[in-house]
């Protein structure tokens, strides 16, 4: 039988549940990470198909590592406080309901605990308990109700990740340009990096870690291959002189 994952004595259960759930930047960081990679190697795959010069490679792929970088940052820190403003918005709805309409709140909490199974006088008991205590019965509602986590993600913890998972994965394309080395290299770093993504991914899935890296590596390669032919066939549609 495999170990479990944690302890399950009354100390380890009280202590873990007295330091509450963690919020989790995993998303954050695989998705800035596999963007960078493939937004990186796209611009140095689409150029290289045109077949310019290896400074314009630089250039460009410099270029879209620092502004694509800080705009998927700035697009995660509005999305996840736009995230956090609906919680508090939500929280405010149902603090008002509680105040002026307190049994019509309790019998949402009876219909709700009613579809998991509880019945008679043990339900009444749970919904007494549950809106004895009205923070607790405003949490209730939002995760019952509204489905949101209780957890709330820092929107500067979540820009952060994103940007240096970018900035950290979206070099990988351009460093063998940055040593001499030219659009082999380039590729074979890049696929490397999108395998190792999709691997340490498999950590917080079901699915295993060389599946997941081969679907990461697909995604990627397919992406930068199709920057590849835009570039290639751009260059022969204008009639770009080698």
């Amino acid at each position: 039988m495999p170990p479990l994952e944690h302890g399950h004595s009354a100390d380890e259960i009280r202590r873990r549940l007295a330091a509450g759930p963690r919020s989790s930047y995993v998303r954050d960081w695989i998705y800035g990470g596999i963007d960078g990679a493939v937004t990186t190697f796209a611009v140095v795959a689409g150029v290289a198909g045109a077949d310019l010069p290896m400074q314009i490679v630089l250039i460009l792929g410099a270029a879209n590592l620092i502004a694509d970088g800080f705009s998927m940052a700035a697009g995660n820190f509005s999305g996840t406080k736009a995230e956090r403003d609906d919680y508090d918005r939500l929280a405010a709805v149902e603090r008002k309901h509680v105040a002026l309409d307190p049994d019509g709140e309790r019998e949402e909490i009876r219909q709700i605990f009613a579809a998991k199974g509880f019945s008679g006088a043990g339900l009444e008991r749970v919904v007494a308990t549950i809106t004895s205590n009205e923070p607790g019965w405003i949490r209730t509602m939002l995760a019952e109700e509204y489905g949101l986590a209780s957890t709330r993600r820092s929107p500067w913890a979540a820009a952060a990740t994103t940007f240096l998972a970018f900035l950290a994965c979206g070099l990988v394309p351009l460093l063998p340009y940055v040593l001499g080395g030219g659009l082999a290299a380039s590729t074979v770093g890049t696929a490397l990096a999108f395998f190792g993504i999709g691997s340490a991914k498999s950590c917080w899935s079901t699915t295993t870690w060389w599946r997941s890296g081969i679907e990461t590596l697909l995604i990627g390669m397919g992406a930068a291959a199709i920057a590849f032919l835009v570039g290639f066939g751009l260059k022969s549609g204008l009639g770009v002189a080698d």
